[in-house]
């Protein structure tokens, strides 16, 4: 049979790593409590609710006879991938994933995992970051991931200290002004 009559399959195990960028070889997935929390909720919501209610909706359009030109039988089949793929892909992360609680260097000046760091860059511009897992940092709360570059740079280093950040544009140097941490959660 010609190969241009062969069914490709609808995404696969590469699309598993779509969503957000891998892991490092070797490396561990790092992650709060809050962060671990989420992910944990997210997969529960996609196992107990919405996996069901689409089945539900597949079920019924497959009842309704041909299935080639039935709008509701192909989205969900669609999308029962989708969720599928979503589950795996969880629950591969939460497997690995390895909850660091922040709150520990409370009083720290020095940066670690979990830390809002305050810097000064060679310009006189100060930002603030807070280094957060790969699976819960999110830009526009002025979150990084703690493999990012401008974390990396940051990583160990203490108030006062200068550090090098490497950029296609050539090396900046950054000083630590302010290191805090998330109060101990009581309960």
């Amino acid at each position: 049979m010609s190969k241009a009559f062969t069914k490709e399959a609808d995404g696969g195990a590469d699309d598993d790593e779509l969503a957000l960028p891998p892991l490092p070889a070797g490396g561990k997935n790092y992650i709060t409590p809050a962060g671990y929390a989420r992910l944990r909720d997210e997969l529960l919501e996609l196992i107990d609710n919405e996996r069901p209610k689409i089945v539900d909706v597949v079920h019924w359009a497959a009842s309704n006879g041909d299935r080639s030109e039935n709008g509701d039988y192909l989205y969900g089949k669609k999308r029962l991938r989708e969720i599928d793929r979503r589950i795996r892909f969880l629950t591969k992360r939460l497997e690995i994933a390895e909850v660091v609680d922040p709150s520990l260097h409370v009083g720290s000046d020095q940066v670690f995992f979990g830390a809002t760091v305050t810097y000064v860059d060679d310009e006189g511009v100060e930002r603030t970051i807070t280094i957060m897992g790969i699976d819960e940092a999110d830009s526009r709360e002025l979150q990084v991931s703690w493999i990012s570059p401008v974390a990396r740079a940051l990583l160990k280093a203490r108030v006062g200290d200068e550090v090098q950040l490497p950029t296609p544009g050539g090396v900046r140097t950054l000083e630590v002004v302010d290191v805090q941490y998330p109060s101990p959660r009581i309960g």
